[in-house]
């Protein structure tokens, strides 16, 4: 299989998921939240691509955490700020920056790519033949 299918299918279970999250938690999502869960899944699954594979989950998370968190910034000053679209507004959540982003979803979303993680290294381990995942703590 091709690598630009891999990463299509890849992308496309991001989006999917985020966008589903959001619904389950806010009751609502954005189309546009769709391509920016799928790049953020693509980020998060890169991890131990570009990382050792000892690396422990503790410090793979935050690193999905941070590059999470600078892909909600990035995409929130386009299309928040930028577009006007309204998509969200953490203006009223403790240590926000610009309301596009705050400490508290920022450390959601360290949890959240422990789960990340797992999946797309399931995914790829079963679908694609690629390394049978392997984990250390820290």
């Amino acid at each position: 299989m091709s690598r630009a299918i891999r990463t299509a299918t890849l992308w496309l279970w991001g989006g999917f998921l985020y966008y589903a999250i959001e619904v389950v938690w806010r009751g609502y999502s954005h189309p546009a939240m769709f391509a920016v869960g799928g790049i953020c899944f693509l980020l998060i699954g890169g991890i131990n691509n570009w990382f050792p594979w000892t690396m422990g989950l503790v410090w793979q998370a935050l690193i999905g955490a941070a590059a999470v968190t600078a892909t909600e910034l990035a995409s929130g000053i386009l299309l928040n700020r930028w577009l006007g679209l309204g998509i969200w507004d953490y203006s009223r959540m403790p240590l926000n920056f610009l309301g596009q982003i705050c400490l508290p979803f920022s450390a959601a979303w360290a949890a959240l790519s422990l789960f990340g993680i797992w999946l797309d290294d399931y995914l790829r381990w079963k679908l694609y033949g690629e390394q049978k995942p392997q984990y250390k703590l820290i």
